[in-house]
């Protein structure tokens, strides 16, 4: 479960452009929701986003992500928690081009001690082949769709089983038709037990999702 409890994140503290994102943010998602995150640019999705995707801090609250306190712990076991239990897809796709999609959804793994490189490659290949395009394994991603390049990038971020996935604005550079088979491939990893977080602007796309929390100005205006 993730709990957040009064967040509040400033950028640039104590400097002349100091920016206040996130505002006395409360929240709860539950194990297992599908769940979007909408507001304008600049509302503080990413900000939050980041927060408990565990990539960045903040200055007061608290954040208790399965139980355990992430404000007190120090970077190196916030990195293991990354690695292991969050997936994070991005808009950009944020793929090595040359890398075919095997070797692209291998990089994780690096990170992970223990595993041989043929079980690497067996563990890669079975999430793309989760995501639908086990038979684009060796294809160099430069050659990929966008909607095939998405699908690598949702690979890659469950390879580790994390038990949440990230997305931010995964549909914002696909088409309608693409972003309806991507939003389709999200619910089927939710049905599966993942809980899905994903940030957008598309009412369209949010609506796919059980819940929708609204965030403007950096504070939560309806959950």
């Amino acid at each position: 479960m993730i709990e957040l409890n009064n967040i509040d994140k400033t950028y640039n503290i104590g400097k002349s452009n100091a920016f206040q994102a996130l505002k006395d943010v409360s929240l709860t998602i539950e194990d297992g929701e599908m769940v979007a995150i909408i507001g304008k640019s600049g509302a503080g999705k990413s900000t939050l986003m980041h927060i408990i995707g565990c990539i960045d801090d903040f200055e007061s609250g608290t954040y208790i992500l399965n139980g355990e306190d992430i404000s007190s712990i120090k970077e190196g076991k916030r990195a293991k928690i990354r690695n292991k239990d969050i997936g994070i897809v991005m808009q950009d796709f944020a793929l090595v081009e040359d890398y075919t999609a095997i070797e692209n959804v291998m990089i994780p793994l690096y990170f992970a001690k223990g595993k041989l490189l043929e079980s690497k490659k067996s563990i890669a290949k079975k999430a793309l082949e989760k995501v639908g395009i086990g038979e684009l394994a060796s294809k160099r991603v430069n050659k990929l769709s966008g909607g095939q390049k998405q699908r690598v990038a949702i690979a890659r971020a469950i390879v580790n089983n994390p038990s949440i996935l990230l997305a931010d604005e995964p549909t914002g550079a696909l088409d309608v038709k693409t972003s309806a088979e991507i939003m389709g491939v999200f619910k089927e990893l939710n049905e599966q037990g993942i809980t899905v977080i994903i940030i957008t602007h598309d009412m369209e796309v949010a609506e796919g999702c059980e819940r929708v929390i609204e965030i403007s100005d950096g504070r939560i205006k309806s959950a």
